[in-house]
């Protein structure tokens, strides 16, 4: 039988310092683990994203100690979502609502991930983990067996460097570099898309609300992250791109100009920010994990942005990941190791089963816009269904809720 080296044993290695990486960090520290982040950009540092916790996501927050310090620096808190359909079609939905779920906290959050990632990581290191800025990672070092045995790369002062682990968890984001060494990326089969973020201050008529606007050619999420700050995600597809030369701020604005309703309320915006690409986002990892070795948030499993709630998934998954990585990372034996890390795999796909069918869906719903228009003419009419239909995007209410025989009928019901 295959032995871990018991040198290395309780030893684990996270790569990325995001927040499933922070998060992941964090809970194995808790297990009593001897845990390494690493990570090759130096903190604070920016990062193309939506920048939205959902409600529920303030629980976790809560629990790893940050989230008193991410309300102190400033962060948003918002009641609902507002959603635009291609058509013009408006409708809202509050997390506080009539339908009987709670979250941890009644409001969602929304704060930079220039400052997000740094509490996030303090959190990580004041749990007991130690903190590796600036180390790149160039290869993934295995046994004879095949199986992965830690990271090589080199540190924050160029130089080569080996950290050997029992395990190592790829937290390294949509474009894994741990899942393509390990050969577990893979490209789906939807269509690619891109997405382009910056913040904005001025936009005209924010409240306390995030915002969809959903297009022919993309969609675009507007969503307040504090001090008078807007962030501007727009998604398109790869086709789009294509067609605009300059660059991604003559594309964001291109696109913001071309639809009269948002070009009005960006009159007198203030881009605060370059704007940042991402993408493209048709990828996803065969599975989450091998041999010495597991994915834990984007890396694992890439949620579709239109859900908005990407935070919480990389936060919750490296909650979920914890216990079994710990076993593995304790194991006697690599079958041991291996068994841990599949009961991980199978809890990781029936946590995000429901929300993946229901991203899915609104995916579809998406791309045929005339679905997207006549779903939202029924949620402005129905209040109690748009409360369901952004409680469940914003993890306060069950996914299961919208795939009841009840709201899918009311859903394709006729509108007045």
């Amino acid at each position: 039988m295959s032995q871990l080296p018991g040198a290395h044993r309780g030893a684990v290695v996270v790569v990325g310092g995001g927040p499933a990486g922070a998060s992941t960090a964090f809970w194995l520290a808790r297990h009593g683990l001897n845990v390494t982040l690493v990570d090759r950009a130096r903190f604070p540092r920016a990062k193309p994203c939506g920048e939205y916790l959902s409600p529920q996501a303030t629980r976790l927050l809560h629990a790893m100690g940050t989230l008193d310090a991410v309300e102190r620096a400033g962060a948003a808190a918002l009641a609902g979502m507002r959603v635009r359909s291609a058509a013009g079609t408006e409708f809202e939905g509050r997390f506080l609502a009539a339908h009987r779920y709670r979250a941890f906290h009644d409001r969602g959050l929304a704060l930079p991930r220039l400052e997000l990632d740094a509490i996030l990581l303090e959190g990580a290191r004041a749990a007991g983990v130690r903190i590796a800025e600036g180390w790149r990672v160039t290869g993934l070092c295995r046994d004879s067996t095949g199986r992965v045995t830690g990271v090589a790369g080199t540190d924050s002062a160029g130089a080569a460097a080996l950290l050997p682990a029992a395990l190592v968890i790829g937290a390294d984001g949509l474009r894994s570099g741990v899942a393509r060494s390990l050969g577990l990326a893979r490209r789906s089969r939807i269509a690619e898309r891109y997405a382009f973020v910056a913040h904005f201050a001025g936009v005209d008529g924010m409240r306390d609300t995030g915002e969809m606007h959903m297009a022919a050619d993309g969609y675009v999420a507007l969503t307040p992250v504090g001090h008078g700050r807007t962030n501007v995600s727009l998604v398109v597809p790869a086709a789009y791109v294509a067609t605009v030369r300059g660059g991604g701020e003559r594309l964001m604005m291109t696109w913001l100009a071309s639809h009269p309703h948002l070009a009005a309320r960006f009159g007198t915006a203030q881009r605060l920010s370059r704007v940042r690409a991402i993408g493209p986002f048709a990828s996803r990892a065969r599975r989450s994990w091998a041999p010495g070795a597991a994915l834990v948030g984007d890396a694992a499993d890439f949620l579709d942005p239109v859900t908005g709630e990407g935070i919480y998934a990389a936060l919750r998954g490296g909650e979920l990941l914890a216990p079994f990585a710990a076993d593995a990372a304790r194991a006697h034996s690599a079958p041991d190791a291996d068994a841990s890390l599949a009961a991980y795999d199978r809890a990781q796909r029936e946590e995000f089963r429901s929300k993946r069918i229901v991203g899915h869906c609104v995916g579809l719903a998406v791309a045929h816009q005339w679905i997207f228009d006549h779903a939202a003419r029924v949620l402005a009419q129905r209040q109690e269904m748009a409360d369901l239909w952004v409680g469940v995007a914003s993890d306060v209410v069950p996914p299961r809720e919208l795939l009841r025989p009840g709201f899918l009928l009311g859903l394709v019901g006729r509108v007045s």
